[in-house]
């Protein structure tokens, strides 16, 4: 899944993409690059991130998933709104840091056949970072998967649809991303996406400024691979293919 970002604050690439056309260039690179699909979204949720309005958000996402109509693209929203239009226009998946828990989105969801991410995080994207705790990270972000996989089960919308994702960053330490790492099996029986490319957790643990994360970047993506990941989230494409080649023949040897 190759990240295009069409905001003016986002951590990893700072607004390079706002522009309509300059995000619809990179999302068609991402794909010529190896990407499966690409993941738009129109609000940043960066730690310390305001909201956006509904209005900002659709003027941001639904020219660029209007343009992409002939590759899978996943649009990253919370408002189900904003899923019915995307939806409409062409979208192939959903992916909802909150988990289709906002009124209306597992009906916004259900009227569709779409693929559907369902995330954990812990607090608003404005606050999330301020000394996050949990008694056992583990065992809190599974029981709380669990429990939106069976809500979004009893709506309606069918198992196969679904992947999900342990948030990694949203609203956890660097710890608690090693840990949910170490652990990622044990998360969920369906297909899991981890999201770790260029995220501040890198920074702590090797000093580099986000431009400088991709070694990181590459090293998280093997362990996640590793772990049980069943889809990346990552910004560098092409390296991160690689990574999969060389992971993918090892496998096959042994």
């Amino acid at each position: 899944m190759g990240v295009v970002n069409i905001t003016p604050d986002s951590f990893s690439d700072g607004g390079r993409y706002f522009d309509a056309k300059a995000a619809v260039a990179h999302a068609r690179q991402l794909m010529a690059e190896g990407a499966d699909l690409v993941d738009i979204g129109g609000e940043s949720t960066r730690p310390g991130a305001a909201a956006v309005t509904e209005q900002e958000e659709l003027g941001r996402v639904l020219p660029v998933v209007e343009a992409l109509q002939d590759i899978p693209v996943s649009v990253d929203t919370r408002r189900p709104s904003v899923m019915r239009a995307v939806l409409k226009a062409g979208a192939s998946m959903i992916n909802d840091v909150d988990a289709l828990a906002a009124p209306g989105a597992l009906e916004a969801v259900a009227a569709s056949t779409c693929a559907v991410c369902l995330m954990h995080k812990k607090g608003d994207p404005a606050t999330m970072q301020r000394d996050p705790h949990y008694d056992d990270v583990v065992v809190e972000v599974k029981s709380f998967l669990n429990y939106r996989v069976n809500e979004v089960i009893k709506s309606g919308i069918d198992v196969r649809r679904l992947i999900v994702d342990p948030g990694f960053g949203f609203g956890k330490t660097a710890d608690h991303n090693l840990v949910l790492l170490g652990h990622l099996r044990e998360l969920s029986d369906l297909p899991i996406l981890a999201g770790l490319s260029r995220k501040s957790t890198l920074g702590k643990l090797t000093g580099r400024p986000v431009g400088e994360r991709l070694a990181g970047s590459l090293a998280m993506a093997l362990l996640a691979l590793q772990a049980g990941a069943r889809m990346l989230r990552v910004h560098d494409v092409k390296e991160t293919r690689d990574i999969i080649a060389v992971w993918q023949a090892a496998r096959n040897v042994a």
